[in-house]
């Protein structure tokens, strides 16, 4: 009973322990009906490996209407260049049209002064200077509006720019229509065939990385406070009773469920325990290897882990005849 107290702060084993991995849930970036299913259930897959496609006719239309709208703008672009030369000839001219106009003015203006011609004939003069202004001022707000559509240089145009990018979504639509790996794992639980729908963004298929997998262990909470950088651990799976592979903490979760407070318009639920002594709160520590896990293991695979100072080779003695012990179980239980 005193080893067990001991070995409890320096070398804590747990059995509570599993294999742990991100599960992917699959789905396609676009709807049609799957043409072909490459896979099969549980098998393992590479990265960049293809799994299903699905009806891409509708999809190549796309890319192929798009292309033409391409063209189009750049037509459109050719003939807005046409309106901008346009634009700055109506500018010379009614530049043209101003100076006379204010020449013409300024010299009836005078001569009106003198009482040398009519008021009328100066009012007209104003009149006409007045509206070579504003022409000159709209040819020039023609000219703007015309380049800002047309960018800095060819091809920049808004025009373009949106249709290109039309295309580029539409052709990468029809990439989508090939639904790839993102990585080494394996495909669980499929559950879809040729002729089955695929709807945009629903989940398909469920992937497990398998590059991505960890063991998590749940240590009562007065086994971890001795923990640190130099803590090592040994693992025994239940799958491979007799074997010990070496750990190495990656570190601790900050919290656990129970003490989690949700502001949901209750009074606080206090948790009343009638023992003299509760249970002690367990809190998970997660492990990574340094060599990947062995393939016989899938994500939920029990285990038992056995922490010690790496430093201390008294313990570290302990903690192995633990495990191994551990492990010997295993081929019973």
């Amino acid at each position: 009973m005193t080893y067990i107290i001991i070995a409890d702060r320096y070398v804590p084993l747990t059995s509570e322990s599993r294999v742990q991995g991100y599960v992917v849930q699959i789905a396609p970036e676009v709807s049609g009906i799957i043409t072909q299913v490459d896979i099969k259930n549980n098998q393992t897959v590479t990265k960049g490996e293809h799994l299903l496609s699905i009806d891409d006719q509708k999809y190549r239309l796309a890319v192929d209407q798009a292309q033409v709208a391409v063209e189009q703008a750049h037509q459109q672009e050719q003939a807005l260049y046409a309106q901008a030369s346009v634009a700055q000839a109506n500018i010379a001219t009614s530049q043209a049209n101003y100076n006379n106009a204010h020449r013409d003015f300024n010299r009836i203006n005078q001569l009106a002064k003198k009482q040398l011609v009519s008021a009328s004939m100066r009012d007209n003069a104003y009149a006409k200077y007045q509206m070579t202004q504003a022409n000159l001022a709209a040819a020039k707000q023609q000219a703007v509006v015309i380049q800002t559509q047309l960018g800095t240089t060819p091809g920049q145009s808004t025009l373009v720019l949106a249709a290109e990018n039309a295309l580029a979504q539409a052709k990468l639509n029809l990439a989508h229509t090939q639904v790839i790996a993102p990585s080494n794992g394996v495909i669980t639980n499929l559950q879809v065939d040729i002729g089955a729908m695929a709807n945009a963004n629903q989940p398909m298929l469920t992937f497990i990385p398998t590059d991505s997998m960890w063991v998590t262990a749940d240590f009562r909470e007065k086994s971890i406070a001795n923990f640190h950088s130099h803590s090592m651990a040994y693992v025994a799976y239940d799958a491979l009773p007799g074997q010990i592979f070496s750990l190495t903490i990656n570190n601790r979760d900050f919290g656990v469920a129970a003490a989690q407070q949700i502001a949901n318009g209750h009074l606080t639920n206090i948790v009343t325990s009638n023992r003299w002594v509760r249970d002690a709160q367990r809190v998970r520590v997660n492990f990574i290897s340094e060599q990947p896990l062995p393939p016989q293991l899938f994500v939920g695979s029990r285990a038992t882990v056995v922490v010690y100072p790496q430093q201390d080779p008294i313990w570290k003695l302990f903690a192995k005849i633990e495990i191994h012990l551990a492990s010997a179980l295993h081929f019973i239980y």
